[in-house]
């Protein structure tokens, strides 16, 4: 965990495509914390979106630490395949992992960082007895598939209820929230515990620059730590 540092973390779903990379290192100069990239597979979510190759390009456009968020049916069947892409961090989603310790154990087999993701309708209590192998605890704060989507204020109390659960068992662990993540939720977010927040359309957008965006989040997380 970062301590009481409170991350930013661009998605690049929502990126300009045509110039990702000047768009990567761009909120790379602006303080990013680290990347994300959204993997999404048409069947666990009605999107399809990129793969390993993406990962690759990212890698060689910034030193940040890069998280692959596997929104796919069987994510055991890639891991090895987005490590050797340059992922740092590897998020599962607990719905589609029958075996989560057995792909836990591949993450870290991999020289990987393990992140697992709730979606709204699963409760956290579900990684109790995981907790302890888990480097990030994702709380999806929509439902997984679309960019642009407005957070599920029902999903703020699984927030703290990760962060007690963290806290309690007194573990390293990141809470990370995605999902409609802008600077009015952020106060939310962060009040609730989070410290890693994931920002797709609030970075990446036709209204202002990356780095005019960072500086608007970041300002928005100033009144949720008082």
């Amino acid at each position: 965990m970062i301590g009481n540092q409170i991350g930013l973390v661009p998605s690049i779903l929502s990126a300009d495509f045509t110039r990702l990379g000047e768009q990567v290192r761009e909120a790379e100069a602006a303080g990013a914390q680290r990347i994300q990239i959204d993997v999404m597979d048409g069947h666990f979510v009605p999107n399809i979106t990129m793969g390993p190759l993406v990962v690759e390009a990212v890698r060689r456009c910034t030193k940040l630490p890069l998280e692959a968020h596997l929104m796919i049916t069987n994510p055991q069947d890639y891991i090895e395949t987005f490590a050797q892409a340059g992922a740092d961090v590897i998020i599962v989603h607990y719905e589609v992992s029958p075996h989560l310790h057995r792909n836990i154990q591949k993450i870290k087999a991999a020289g990987k960082q393990v992140g697992v993701a709730l979606n709204p309708s699963t409760p956290v209590f579900m990684l109790q007895d995981l907790i302890s192998l888990i480097d990030l605890v994702l709380i999806m704060t929509i439902n997984p598939g679309f960019g642009g989507q407005e957070l599920i204020p029902e999903t703020l109390p699984k927030i703290t209820q990760a962060r007690q659960l963290v806290t309690q068992r007194g573990l390293s662990c990141d809470i990370e929230v995605d999902g409609g993540i802008n600077a009015a939720t952020i106060p939310q977010v962060v009040r609730a515990g989070a410290n890693l927040l994931v920002a797709g359309s609030a970075v990446y957008n036709e209204k202002e620059t990356v780095a005019q965006a960072m500086n608007r989040l970041r300002e928005a997380i100033v009144p949720a730590r008082s």
